[in-house]
Order: structure tokens, then C-alpha cells, then sequence
């Protein structure tokens, strides 16, 4: 019999992680317990996702803003420093300038305008137009910023983001100045030293910056690459992707994820008898149409998935087999003539008008934003997704 449901994401309450925690352990009793719950059973290509922040809890991935002071200094071994590009987040950034901060003397601070790179907006973008300014050529300083644009607070946060980062860095005896621009070789007027804060844009910053006479380069994905006094690191992303913990610390992004991914498949095919993909998540890559913000301010949706999450989908367009190849066709022989079509279809779709419409995304970045709209980021106690009937399609 043909199933009458296709794709189902449930949200699997789990246990609060804790450093050292059996991660594989819990995830795979959370979920048995859920099927149990909920009286449905595993399937072939489920996908069980856990987001990034139980791994890393569990990993005991944390740093300090003294331990973040000491990478800055040791790196930059300079007073002043321009930092660059910053987003605009309480969560994601206050606590890395607070240790930017303590490394150094004086902070020349570069906010790109109207918003920054995942849409956290400074002012409505709108004034751009309205004040007869090129965002691609002006440069303002703080007093010309705020005789243009005034004072204006984030849509959601209800924060000034200019008088945020200013007053922070000054409460630890660090000077300030800055400076609006989008172009990076801005900075290079004020100092040769620079920290890029970008995210997606980050190698580009640094190449433009190498390339126009920047002397020491670094990007946050470049600092805590390696432990600093003990603390938690990640060789790959550095401080991109954390979080604020603490007043004084942060959880960085997890780390090695690939052994737990393949782990978790382990344990599931042992005692299930079924493959089940498995993923870690983070942020989603979707943008919100009202906000305007782009959620993915992690530096990857998903850091570690077995290999059945590689590719894109090769999917057929319903509604275009119905409205063209087959247009003379109803009822059953137009089920029959599509279920035909999808069986026999070509295993790459690539340029096939059959295909257009259908979403050109990898598998990782459509999943891992599935389960973190499922999840949420708040209460929901949820950090395990179960999805199944992903890789279904109309036949099936």
C-alpha cells in the first residue's frame, strides 16, 4: 500500500548534556525511547540529527575571554588592532570582543552598513537611499554616521549595536574608533594590523587585506585554533561558530564530529538492523523575509554527516510532468505515466527542464535546516531530530 505521509520531522527531548557525557549513548536511547513514545519504527535512510551544541557541551569545548586575550596577544603582539566586519549578536560576538578587548590597547572598529553579513541591520535600509549615500564607496566616522542616520536600535533586540560594542570595549580600558565602511582596505588607513570577522566572506577579506599591505592578518576562524592554557579549540573554525556561555566565556563549535557521526550510524545498524544517515547541525541557511536576517551565522550548517547526506537532490518537478509531458493525461494514467517517469528517471537531472523548480541545495544544508526550524533555539528540549521519509519520493 501506498504511504499516505510523506517526510516527518519529530523533535526527540534528550537529557541535559553535560561535559563527558556518552553523546552516542544518550542520542540513540532518546530516539529508542521516542519510537516507543510515539509507537512508529525505524526505516532504511532515516536521519537522526543532533545539534552542534550537545557535542560540543558534551566535548567540554569552552574558552574563556582571558583565554581568547591570550591568543589575540600572542598573535597579534601589538597594541592596536583594527576589527573588522563583526556581526551584530549579544549571543555570537559580545563575548569574543570582550577578550579582543583585553588583548590589546586600542580597537579600531569597522562596522559594515546598513547590515552585516547575515542581516542584522543597523538601520533601515531604505535611509541608504534616502540620504543620498553609496554604500559601496562612502566611509563615515562615528560622528558623521550618527549627524546622517541617527540613533537606531535592532528590530528584535531593542540594542544599539554601535553604543553596545563601543561601551564594551571601553569597559576594559581599551580606546575605541569607528569607522563605517565595506570595503576592507578601509582599515588599512588606521592600521596594518587586522582581525577579520567575517564569516562567509572571511578568506576573500583576508586575500584583499594581504594583497594592500596588511602586515599581520588574522580571521576569528584563526584564533583558538589550538588549546590556549587548557582550554577548548577548534583547528578548523577557531572562534567562528560559538556562542555566548557565561558573562565570561564562550562554547565553541564542536570539534572531530566525524567519529561521532559514523559512531552513532554504528549503533544504530547494530541494534536496529536499519542505515540510518546521521548528521550534527547548527544554524539553518534560510533567511527570514521580515527581519531580513540570514540565520547562518555558523561557518557551516552541518560540520560532520555520513555519507549518504553527500550530494543534492535528483528530484522531477510534479507540477511541470503534469502541465507538459503529460497534459492529456487524468486520474490514474497520469499517476501511472508520473510514478513511470520517476522510476526511469536519469541520475543526474542537471539541466533537464523536468527538474526546474526543484531546490539546487546540497543534501546537508535542506536537512540541517529542517531540524534546526524543527528544534528552535529555545525551550523546546529538543536537540535530536528524527526524520523520516526524506529520500521518499512519489512512488514510494
Amino acid at each position: 500500500m501506498q504511504r499516505a505521509v510523506g517526510t516527518i520531522s519529530r523533535g526527540v527531548r534528550a537529557p541535559i548534556i553535560k561535559k563527558g557525557d556518552d553523546l552516542v549513548q544518550i542520542v540513540y536511547d532518546s530516539v529508542l525511547e521516542a519510537t516507543k513514545s510515539d509507537n512508529y519504527e525505524f526505516r532504511d535512510r532515516d536521519i537522526i540529527c543532533v545539534t552542534e551544541a550537545v557535542v560540543a557541551k558534551a566535548q567540554g569545548n569552552y574558552a574563556t575571554i582571558d583565554d581568547i586575550a591570550a591568543d589575540i596577544k600572542n598573535k597579534f603582539k601589538a597594541d592596536e588592532i583594527g576589527v573588522i566586519f563583526p556581526i551584530l549578536s549579544r549571543n555570537r560576538f559580545s563575548n569574543c570582543l570582550k577578550g579582543i578587548a583585553k588583548g590589546v590597547k586600542k580597537i579600531y572598529l569597522m562596522l559594515s552598513y546598513p547590515s552585516d553579513e547575515v542581516g542584522n541591520h543597523l538601520f533601515d535600509i531604505d535611509l541608504i537611499t534616502e540620504k543620498g549615500i553609496n554604500p559601496y564607496a562612502d566611509v563615515m566616522d562615528l560622528d558623521e554616521y550618527r549627524k546622517i542616520f541617527g540613533r537606531h536600535v535592532h528590530t528584535f533586540t531593542g540594542v544599539d549595536y554601535v553604543d553596545f560594542y563601543a561601551d564594551l570595549i571601553r569597559s576594559y580600558g581599551t580606546e575605541v574608533e569607528i569607522i563605517f565602511s565595506n570595503n576592507p582596505r578601509t582599515i588599512l588607513n588606521y592600521t596594518k594590523n587586522v582581525l577579520a570577522c567575517d564569516i562567509h566572506t572571511r578568506f576573500k577579506t583576508k586575500d584583499i587585506l594581504r594583497l594592500n599591505g596588511a602586515e599581520k592578518i588574522f580571521g576569528l576562524d584563526d584564533i583558538l585554533t589550538k588549546p590556549v592554557n587548557g582550554s577548548g579549540y577548534n583547528k578548523d573554525f577557531g572562534l567562528l561558530g560559538s556562542n555566548k556561555s557565561t558573562e565570561s566565556s564562550v562554547k565553541l563549535f564542536p570539534r572531530d564530529c566525524d567519529e561521532f557521526v559514523i559512531s552513532l550510524q554504528k549503533k544504530f545498524e547494530e541494534n536496529t538492523g536499519k542505515k540510518i544517515e546521521v548528521m550534527v547541525y547548527g544554524d539553518g541557511a534560510f533567511k527570514d523575509p521580515v527581519g531580513k536576517i540570514w540565520e547562518l551565522a555558523d561557518p557551516v550548517v552541518s560540520p560532520a554527516y555520513t555519507k549518504g547526506l553527500v550530494g543534492t537532490p535528483n528530484e522531477v518537478k510534479l507540477k511541470y510532468l503534469a502541465d507538459n509531458n503529460f497534459a492529456d493525461l487524468s486520474g490514474e494514467d497520469l499517476k501511472k505515466a508520473i510514478s513511470d517517469f520517476i522510476k526511469n528517471k536519469d541520475e543526474d537531472l542537471v539541466g533537464h527542464m523536468e527538474s526546474q523548480g526543484t531546490t539546487p541545495r546540497r543534501l546537508t544544508d535542506l536537512v540541517g535546516s529542517l531540524a534546526d526550524l524543527t528544534s528552535g533555539s529555545g525551550d523546546k528540549g529538543t536537540p535530536i531530530i528524527h526524520i523520516q521519509g526524506y529520500f521518499d519520493n512519489y512512488t514510494n
